[in-house]
């Protein structure tokens, strides 16, 4: 996979613009480890190489188990492996995500709010929004892998 541009370099003020949402979901107050979760399965959903490298690897920094880590994207079938709120949470992703086929119906959004107080699902909304923005930036100007930049680096098995 080849870069198309580097938009950081090309359009910084719009680097520093999507930052500053990436911060404030950082500091909302939602467990770091669940928010990385939501960001995997969008990810998944998007089929973003790049993001699924980075935040697959961020979950293992942070601990989560590689059985937990293999069931993301299957979460629905994983029974009491993920939490209620994390299973609310990737519901919510999955739905927001696929709004164009989703409508994000009533039934789904009562289900986020029974797991969520309304600005915990305001954040986590602006979390996904902001993944599925990354996601479009990164696949559409073909972000290059860790993985896939480490395999080509001199040395690499």
């Amino acid at each position: 996979m080849t870069a198309r541009l580097d938009y950081n370099l090309i359009a910084p003020g719009a680097a520093k613009a999507l930052g500053g949402v990436y911060g404030y979901v950082t500091q909302s107050g939602l467990a770091p480890e669940l928010v990385e979760l939501v960001y995997l399965r969008i990810s998944q959903i998007n089929n973003c190489a790049y993001c699924l490298d980075m935040h697959s690897r961020e979950l293992v920094r942070r601990g989560l188990q590689i059985d937990k880590l293999a069931l993301v994207q299957a979460w629905a079938e994983a029974g009491n492996l993920f939490s209620e709120q994390e299973r609310a949470a990737l519901a919510w992703a999955e739905t927001v995500t696929r709004v164009s086929d989703s409508g994000v119906p009533d039934d789904a959004f009562l289900a986020a709010r029974r797991a969520f107080e309304e600005k915990e699902l305001v954040d986590l909304t602006v979390a996904i929004s902001l993944m599925n923005a990354y996601n479009r930036i990164a696949i559409s100007f073909r972000n290059t892998p860790k993985a896939v930049l480490d395999h080509h680096s001199p040395g690499a098995v």
